[in-house]
């Protein structure tokens, strides 16, 4: 099992940015991959972004070229960089921790990211 504890979420204005944090800790395999999803209010949960420990990443189309993704290995930590937020990232995100050895998928509280004016 592995825990996560998320950090960085709030409320900002179109335009800004956030860095989101997250902290995996407990059975972490060495092999693993990181990353964000997102829910809006009746919506379903949706891929913002994803990073293998080994360094390769996916976005969703709508975040590329505004968002970025990153890791520290050495302190299980996952981080994502939104820069020109706009009103339609308002959701909940969370973060997620996927392995194929020791634990599976684990899933973060969740933050809130609200985007207004």
């Amino acid at each position: 099992q592995v825990q996560l504890v998320e950090s960085g979420g709030g409320l900002v204005q179109p335009g800004g940015s956030l860095r989101l944090s997250c902290a995996a800790s407990g059975r972490i395999f060495s092999r693993n991959r990181m990353g964000w999803y997102r829910q809006a209010p009746g919506k379903e949960r949706e891929l913002v972004a994803s990073m293998h420990s080994a360094g390769s990443t996916n976005y969703a189309d709508s975040v590329k070229g505004r968002f970025t993704i990153s890791r520290d290995n050495a302190k299980n930590t996952v981080y994502l960089q939104m820069n020109s937020l706009k009103s339609e990232d308002t959701a909940v995100y969370y973060c997620m921790y996927s392995d194929y050895v020791l634990s599976g998928t684990s899933w973060g509280q969740g933050t809130q990211v609200t985007v207004s004016s």
